[in-house]
């Protein structure tokens, strides 16, 4: 690996799925603002959309998860197109 092209400040953060709440900690860079405490312990808090626990793949359901209103707005635009062709 080349030297001096990777961050210096990985630190211990927290992942939480909103989804479902799942959280697991693992080294990261990511800013936040906000924070969380594991075990009496703090850290820093980033909060996940989807993560492997919620994600339809890994689960095997499908499950839609639409936290934006996006699903719903591309079935209104795209969903039933009745196109007439003219003869």
């Amino acid at each position: 690996m080349k030297k001096g092209i990777h961050p210096d400040n990985y630190r211990l953060v927290a992942f939480r799925d909103m989804s479902n709440g799942y959280t697991f900690i693992t080294r990261s860079t990511a800013r936040t603002k906000e924070m969380l405490t594991v075990d009496g312990v703090e850290y820093p808090l980033v909060k996940l959309e989807i993560s492997s626990r919620s994600h339809p793949f890994y689960t095997g359901k499908m499950k839609l998860v639409d936290t934006a209103g996006r699903v719903d707005k591309f079935r209104s635009k795209y969903g039933k197109r009745t196109e007439k062709k003219d003869a």
